[in-house]
């Protein structure tokens, strides 16, 4: 993986621009994440304290009109006068027992009204009491000025019931004697209601009226009322809890839980609010999915938008190296086709510029190599005298004439035609025409030499007689044909040459019916006609007439005249090339 990534470019950017990116954003979408849960927790303490805050000035309401009502009857003259006397059964009685059951009928949240006076033995109460456990919670009976009660039981025509009542001292109006005191009990139930749904900003949760004592008044859950606070959750007793209201956390792991606490200073009661974790989970799933997925788009888009750019950037740069690796040292440099002014531009034209001065060089190199070969030639020529060679060739061929030794003079007189064509005054071109009569010069020389071995026919296109070409390509093929495929027979043979017309092409072919060659040494052959002359050939003898011929071929008119040899052991061999047409004797016929 690792040396996968640092061959590639393109993967090696991708992986340094995703970490570069992902690792930031997966920092900020954890980073936003513990910040808004933070956040919806303090909101949701504040939406709690809010909530109490709601709740308290409802209780403070009610309290305030108990007290109020309390006020209103230790003044009233039937309570004064029923509390005075000492007659259970006097008048007052029943006006008062309408009165106060109008007032619990207009307050649904007070259950009973009850009158306590020291003259009488029996308390008048609005609703029937089979049975009260106030006794309990009243230390004394001499009450002066007003007090709350904790909860207790009392039994009621509605059934037994918890309840807490507010006790007020009543002094007589005359002499300000006092007279008992009068209790208000609170239903528990009705006021629960203002506990039932609490709404602390993440769903429910549980909240509790906690007395002087740390003891449940009242709240949502009744299983908890009359039981102490520090019996539900040990070890957070509220006397502990310094400021008027605040937050701290109770419990682990499954069992913790945000406390919300409010006091309120006139009754020193303690409203408090409960939230359990688990509903902060569900909002953390909720804010962890949401980040979550807002992150990973982002990253998706980030990795798409860096793939995207990335390819676009490193194109041209897999483009270059797909041609470089692919160069061919035959064929011109590749040009790529790309603009642009950044560095990945500047690349791609110094690339081109690269292109084309290797082009202009091997044009160069070509050139200087012809021009070197033909030099080579032409100062091979210089070195024989021709003037003193044709004078010497002539004089011996008419001392053979007049000694009557024809042979002798017809041998003389193809060699020296066969010479003056030869070095042909440097010229490099010639008629199709001089170059078989060329050919039929040589045979007439190697005729006499070797007599009875061939036979040479010619199958020439009088259309092209007049047409030039590059001279010396077909003498020595025919030698070859010869040497190398009548000689080695043993008997008399053909050499065929042909030279016909085809549309824009000549084509040329020497053809022997003499020994021909395996299929492995004419591979060899083609090998070797296919190297330069400057390389040792694998078959000795025989490939440096071809391979001249084929690098003359190649030199002066491209890859598409170059030699083609094909044999057949004991049937014969044929070498063939093409040429084009050129109809101007003074066009420039050289490959440039």
């Amino acid at each position: 993986m690792r040396q996968y990534i640092r061959r590639s470019l393109q993967v090696k950017l991708t992986v340094m621009i995703l970490l570069s990116t992902t690792i930031p954003l997966f920092l900020l979408g954890a980073f936003s994440f513990f910040t808004s849960a933070r956040i919806s927790e303090e909101k949701t303490k504040q939406t709690g304290m809010d909530a109490l805050s709601r709740i308290q000035t409802n209780v403070r309401f009610i309290t305030q009109e108990v007290e109020d009502m309390s006020i209103f009857l230790t003044g009233d003259k039937d309570v004064q006068q029923y509390m005075s006397g000492f007659d259970y059964d006097s008048p007052e009685r029943e006006r008062i027992l309408t009165l106060t059951t109008n007032l619990i009928q207009s307050k649904a949240y007070i259950s009973n009204i009850s009158i306590y006076s020291i003259n009488k033995t029996m308390p008048l109460h609005t609703q029937n009491i089979y049975f009260s456990n106030l006794s309990k919670v009243i230390e004394d009976w001499n009450i002066s000025g007003k007090k709350w009660t904790t909860l207790y039981l009392a039994n009621s025509t509605n059934g037994p019931e918890y309840t807490f009542s507010f006790l007020r001292a009543v002094k007589s109006t005359n002499n300000f004697e006092p007279l008992g005191f009068i209790c208000i009990s609170i239903n528990v139930k009705e006021l629960s209601g203002y506990f039932d749904k609490p709404n602390f900003g993440v769903g429910e949760g549980d909240l509790l009226l906690l007395d002087t004592q740390g003891i449940v008044m009242s709240g949502n859950r009744k299983d908890w009322l009359s039981r102490h606070w520090e019996e539900l959750f040990p070890g957070s007793e509220p006397a502990a809890w310094e400021k008027i209201h605040g937050t701290f956390t109770y419990g682990r792991d499954d069992n913790k839980q945000t406390v919300l606490y409010q006091r309120i200073p006139d009754l020193n009661w303690t409203l408090v609010g409960l939230v359990p974790y688990e509903l902060y989970t569900e909002e953390y799933r909720y804010i962890w999915l949401l980040t979550g997925s807002a992150v990973s788009l982002a990253a998706v888009l980030t990795f798409g938008l860096n793939l995207f750019f990335i390819r676009h950037v490193t194109k041209p740069l897999k483009v270059l190296r797909r041609l470089l690796v692919r160069i061919d040292p035959n064929e011109p440099i590749p040009l790529y086709q790309f603009e642009s002014p950044d560095e990945v531009g500047q690349l791609v034209g110094s690339y081109n510029q690269l292109g084309e001065h290797i082009k202009r060089l091997k044009e160069r190199l070509i050139k200087m190599e012809s021009r070197k070969k033909e030099a080579d030639i032409r100062a091979l020529q210089a070195q024989i005298n021709p003037h003193f060679l044709y004078n010497t060739l002539s004089s011996v061929h008419w001392i053979a004439l007049i000694s009557n030794e024809h042979r002798i003079a017809e041998m003389v007189g193809a060699l020296s035609d066969f010479l003056r064509f030869s070095l042909n005054k440097g010229n490099d071109y010639c008629s199709v025409g001089q170059e078989i009569l060329h050919v039929k010069n040589y045979a007439v020389i190697q005729s006499i030499r070797f007599p009875n071995t061939f036979d040479l026919e010619f199958d020439i296109d009088h259309r092209i007689e007049d047409l030039p070409m590059l001279k010396l390509l077909l003498q020595p093929l025919v030698e070859n044909a010869m040497i190398h495929g009548m000689q080695k027979a043993k008997r008399r043979g053909t050499i065929y040459v042909s030279a016909v017309k085809e549309d824009r092409v000549i084509r040329f072919s020497v053809l022997d019916d003499g020994v021909g060659m395996p299929q492995s040494v004419l591979d060899k052959l083609i090998a070797d006609t296919q190297q330069s002359m400057d390389q040792q050939p694998s078959v000795p003898f025989v490939s440096y007439g071809l391979r001249n011929v084929n690098e003359r071929l190649l030199l002066h008119y491209g890859p598409s005249a170059e030699l083609a040899i094909e044999s057949q052991e004991d049937l014969g061999t044929r070498v063939s090339f093409i040429i084009p047409v050129k109809e101007n004797r003074h066009e420039n016929y050289d490959r440039r």
